[in-house]
């Protein structure tokens, strides 16, 4: 099978749009959640995911949004765009969000938000906690997404190998255990403004990393519009 992975597409219907165009023919697409906060079209990333049959996972932005404890937790800006999101969604978009699972197993694989232990808020982001997550977890691959950052832990032999992808890397499983992260469609924070996500290829047991460009312009003025905050805004300009 080839399924895309993606993470973080924000309420951003600009870059998702341009990574479905990109990504071509599939068959499956999986969400690792934060599929809304930051951006402008809640209900449009919905629809278009529910329209494609997407499946995925809870974020920590999803669960705010349908009204879960926890916004205190955000920092101002991300606060006030999680103010405008819970008044903004339709309710039908605020029940599809409530529903989603914190984690799902497919076959060999794990999708997962934050971390294995602790699905909605942990960063994955060094050695010890992917480790602890490897532990974790009962499949073989886990897919979480949560720092905007692509990359993969990746174990042998007792020892994980950090991989730090750009476009168009390929990682070969081969039977591997791994945590891998698609990075994100709707805010990269990795210098890279360009929305990122990636296939996995369960026949070859491989993934890869892509990048694509889209609007940015587009979806900065839908943002300005609505009157989200000016530094989320821009950050979008420089993937930061």
């Amino acid at each position: 099978m080839r399924i895309a992975v993606l993470s973080g597409i924000l309420a951003n219907i600009h870059a998702l749009d341009a990574v479905l165009l990109a990504v071509g023919a599939t068959d499956a697409v999986w969400h690792l959640g934060d599929v809304v906060g930051y951006g402008p079209d809640p209900d449009v990333v919905v629809d278009r995911l529910r329209e494609i049959g997407a499946i995925g996972v809870m974020g920590n932005h999803d669960a705010a949004a349908a009204g879960a404890p926890g916004i205190e937790w955000f920092n101002p800006h991300a606060r006030r765009a999680m103010e405008w999101t819970r008044a903004a969604i339709a309710p039908r978009t605020a029940s599809w969000l409530g529903a989603l699972p914190e984690t799902r197993e497919i076959g060999e694989f794990m999708l997962v938000h934050g971390s294995p232990r602790e699905p909605l808020w942990e960063y994955v982001t060094s050695v010890p906690v992917a480790r602890a997550g490897l532990d974790e977890m009962t499949a073989r691959v886990g897919l979480h997404g949560h720092t905007h950052l692509p990359g993969a832990f990746v174990e042998e032999d007792g020892r994980i190998e950090v991989v730090s992808p750009s476009d168009g890397s390929l990682l070969e499983l081969r039977g591997r255990r791994a945590l891998v992260n698609p990075g994100s469609v709707g805010q990269p924070r990795d210098g890279d403004p360009r929305s990122s996500f990636l296939i996995l290829d369960t026949a070859t047991d491989t993934i890869s990393w892509h990048r694509t460009s889209y609007d940015i312009t587009a979806a900065q003025t839908a943002m300005q519009a609505v009157g989200l905050p000016a530094s989320l805004v821009a950050r979008l300009a420089v993937g930061l």
